[in-house]
């Protein structure tokens, strides 16, 4: 394995992990503010963590060796792109974790893994064969970790499935534009609109509530520093190296380290089904990093473009501005 490609694996984990955790924080913090509130601070915070440093540190170097450029217009532009998107994700599951739980939030939000190749081919990206086939297996592992969905349907339910198609696009974007762009900036830049679009409809929504703030600071400290700074920022960094479909597989496995930290920290039972669905989305894992070399383009030929998901260069080139 290339030391880019396992670095870019063992970034995609550690994001992993620390989403795994996040769902719990995030309804923690649900019990004292409104969802745009919520977004609103944590972004702030993960801006404010990332944009220094990314303005201030060394430059991040292209696929060819010079140093990246900061504030162009086209970094600018991919940024709000993200910022948006992200946006529109976070506020649907935000809005929906008002009215269904952490474990089904968790669950559905994890349907994204299954959108990434599609929303791919809607764009003429088609992955490898290798990644196709750790997508099936992680896609089974998901399911044997899919809570209790019996009984009645609440309206979050359906949000946070919105919000699902929302989390495809945004790792399929960023699998694009992280190549073209320096990682770190493109994240603080989508962190700063983010909290700006949230700040926006809460003047118009919802209260501002100070001591509603202090009483979810806990929550949303850890949303803001970890699950929003770290993880957001380790994925723009690792999928410069690692194909949209592949990291999607990677990043399943939040399902995983969330049932292992309750299990560590919260005494809460692995039961056969869950340690098996583990087991399927480790094997996808390996799946996707050992056989994704065998990418096929559109047309069903091996790629000679030397990327490693078989996608079309020349399409991500027409769309750099």
């Amino acid at each position: 394995m290339r030391r880019s490609a396992l670095r870019a694996d063992i970034l995609l984990l550690i994001a992993a992990a620390i989403w795994g955790s996040g769902f719990i924080a995030q309804r923690a913090g649900m019990e004292h503010l409104g969802p745009w509130t919520f977004n609103m601070l944590r972004y702030a915070i993960g801006a404010a963590m990332i944009l220094p440093f990314a303005l201030l540190g060394p430059r991040a170097t292209s696929t060819g060796g010079t140093p990246q450029s900061r504030l162009d217009r086209g970094t600018l532009i991919d940024g709000g792109v993200l910022g948006l998107v992200l946006t529109l994700a976070a506020g649907l599951q935000q809005i929906g974790l008002v009215t269904t739980t952490a474990s089904r939030a968790g669950f559905l939000t994890g349907l994204y893994v299954l959108l990434v190749p599609v929303i791919g081919l809607l764009i003429r990206q088609r992955p490898a064969f290798g990644h196709l086939v750790g997508l099936a297996l992680a896609g089974i592992g998901l399911y044997l970790f899919r809570p209790d969905l019996g009984g009645k349907w609440v309206v979050g339910d359906f949000f946070v499935i919105g919000s699902a198609f929302g989390w495809a696009l945004q790792v399929v974007l960023v699998g694009i534009v992280a190549r073209r762009r320096d990682p770190v900036l493109l994240a603080g830049l989508q962190f700063l609109v983010a909290a700006v679009v949230s700040g926006v409809v809460v003047v118009v929504r919802e209260p501002i509530d100070i001591g509603a703030m202090r009483s979810a600071a806990l929550a949303v400290g850890f949303s803001g520093v970890f699950a929003t700074g770290v993880a957001y920022t380790l994925q723009m960094v690792a999928q410069r190296d690692a194909p949209h479909t592949h990291a999607a597989v990677l990043m399943s496995l939040e399902a995983v380290f969330a049932a292992g930290l309750g299990w560590l920290m919260l005494g809460e039972s692995l039961g056969a089904k869950e340690l098996v669905g583990a087991g399927f989305m480790l094997a996808g894992m390996f799946a996707s990093q050992i056989l994704g070399h065998r990418g096929i383009t559109r047309r069903g030929v091996p790629p000679t473009n030397g990327r490693a998901d078989g996608s079309d260069v020349t399409a991500d080139r027409a769309q750099s501005p």
